[in-house]
Parts: C-alpha cells; sequence; structure tokens
C-alpha cells in the first residue's frame, strides 16, 4: 500500500474529527479523497502538522488527528519532545512512514534506512506509540480515538504517489473553514 491507499481507508474513520494534514501531496490527496470543513490543509511549513495539531488539541476538547509523514517528522525532530511533554488526551498523530520525501520525489528519509520513528518517539518520551502495517492503519486510528490517551501511530507503507490536482482553495478560505468546524464542534 501507498499513502493514498492509507489515506482513502482513513477518510471514513477521521471524517467526523479535526484533522490536520501534512504539506504538499498528502493535504492534495486527503482533499481529493474526502474533502471536509474540518480537515486543515498544510499547502506550507513543512513538518508543522503534528505542532499545530497539538496546539489545537491543547487549545480544545475534541478530538484531533494530525497527518504527518516521516520527512516532515524528520524536518521538524523538535515536534516528539514537545508532544512527550505536552501531553494531550485528545490528540493523535498519524505519521505515515513511507520512507521517502514524497512530495519532492521520493527522495528517500533516513526513516526508511536506520532509524525508526517509533523508537525515537519512545525515547523522547510518547508513552502510548503504535507501529502498523499499512492495511492496519484504519484498525488502529479507529481504536485510538475511540480511546482518551494520546498516541503516536507510525504505519509503515510503500513510497509512491498518485496524479492530483493542486487545492485551488484559497489558503485564508482554508483556514476560516477549518476554524468554523472547530468552533462548531466546540
Amino acid at each position: 500500500m501507498i499513502r493514498s491507499e492509507i489515506l482513502r481507508d482513513i477518510a471514513p474513520v477521521i471524517s467526523n474529527h479535526l484533522v490536520v494534514c501534512n504539506i504538499g501531496l498528502p493535504s492534495q490527496e486527503l482533499h481529493l479523497i474526502d474533502d471536509q470543513p474540518s480537515n486543515f490543509y498544510m499547502l506550507g511549513t513543512m513538518g508543522l502538522s503534528s505542532s499545530i495539531g497539538l496546539g489545537l488539541a491543547l487549545a480544545q476538547q475534541k478530538k484531533v488527528v494530525a497527518i504527518d509523514g516521516d520527512g516532515s517528522v524528520l524536518t521538524n525532530f523538535g515536534t516528539l519532545p514537545t508532544i512527550a511533554n505536552n501531553v494531550a488526551d485528545n490528540f493523535i498523530l498519524l505519521i505515515i512512514d513511507n520512507g521517502s520525501y514524497g512530495s519532492t520525489g521520493d527522495q528517500p528519509t533516513y526513516a526508511g534506512q536506520k532509524t525508526s520513528l517509533t523508537a525515537v518517539a519512545k525515547a523522547c518520551g510518547c508513552e502510548n506509540v503504535i507501529e502498523c502495517r499499512a492495511e492496519e492503519t484504519a484498525g488502529v486510528l479507529e481504536t485510538a480515538l475511540a480511546g482518551d490517551k494520546m498516541t503516536i501511530i507510525v504505519a509503515k507503507c510503500e513510497s509512491g504517489n498518485i496524479k492530483v490536482p493542486v487545492i485551488t482553495m484559497d489558503p485564508v478560505v482554508i483556514r476560516n473553514r477549518f476554524m468554523e468546524a472547530v468552533e462548531s464542534q466546540a
């Protein structure tokens, strides 16, 4: 399975939750698969979806799912100790680990080599870290959403991209409709 197939599988699981989605192709894929006002698509700022998701979870009570990639987490390594030291039991970080920088041409990441993001998250102090195969992701995510414990999920998948159109919505429109979704779910 590749990232877009994971996103297709988890779309029904996350459709009623606040979602912050990683920059580039992941946002474009999620937008194509299941556009929701409760999805915040990152159009810039690589590596910050996990940080923004944590901040949102700390600021309100609804469940928040941040979808990030291994390349983005490696770009913002400070996010894992920040998450570990600021526990929000309504926060789930889903790291789709395809071992590559998917949005920039599938160059290999260190997570596709020796570095285990599962081990790194645990070493940073994250207590509930689950690594799963791509095809298990929807079930693991569903279980995490049903619980009341901050969870880091590292979903291992193959590298690869599908052709997707760019998101033509203005970033201000994305922000405003997401903020309305946050307020309506409060």
